[in-house]
């Protein structure tokens, strides 16, 4: 180690690398060559039952979804019933397929839920919510890509309680002067 001053960052840099270069050049005559790795480390494992498929549950307001998914042509069930049936409106089936438009994983997963609960804006997020889940259990590569969208994370808005001496939530009895 030489006795060096450091007046501004570019001093730093140059500082460091040469310590750096020292000792790599030591370790290197101590140790084997060794190789980095080819691929970059997943930090999570890929979680698949017996039958090939990935398990999650999705939570939206008072809708619970269960979600399987697995390999296969895009098709789409929910409660029994095809999304086009139970989820008649075109924006429902829209928030369904989010998590697949954003991954670029369109038509190559078949996707089973059942879901109660809440209504069909709820149970449409809750199944939304748990796709994306069950996706980064199968393909934990693609969890960053739908993290970033926001899909992980749960929406924690649910309906305000009503409270007493009110209509409703917040709402208060009309007024009577007489």
């Amino acid at each position: 180690m030489s006795d060096n001053t450091v007046t501004d960052l570019a001093d730093l840099g140059s500082i460091t690398a040469g310590e750096t270069a020292a000792t790599e050049g030591a370790i290197i005559a101590d140790s084997p060559p060794v190789s980095p790795p080819s691929t970059p480390a997943v930090l999570r494992e890929q979680q698949i039952d017996k039958q090939g498929r990935a398990y999650a549950t999705g939570r939206r307001k008072d809708a619970v979804a269960r979600v399987w998914i697995k390999p296969g042509s895009g098709k789409v069930t929910i409660n029994g019933r095809d999304q086009a049936v139970y989820f008649a409106r075109p924006t429902l089936r829209l928030v369904i397929n989010q998590p697949f438009q954003i991954s670029e994983r369109e038509a190559q997963y078949d996707v089973v839920a059942t879901v109660k609960g809440g209504g069909l804006s709820g149970q449409a997020g809750a199944v939304k919510h748990g796709i994306s889940q069950a996706l980064t259990r199968f393909e934990p590569v693609l969890r960053g890509v739908v993290k970033a969208a926001g899909f992980l994370t749960r929406d924690p808005r649910v309906v305000e309680r009503k409270k007493y001496g009110r209509a409703k939530a917040r709402k208060s009895f009309q007024f009577s002067k007489r």
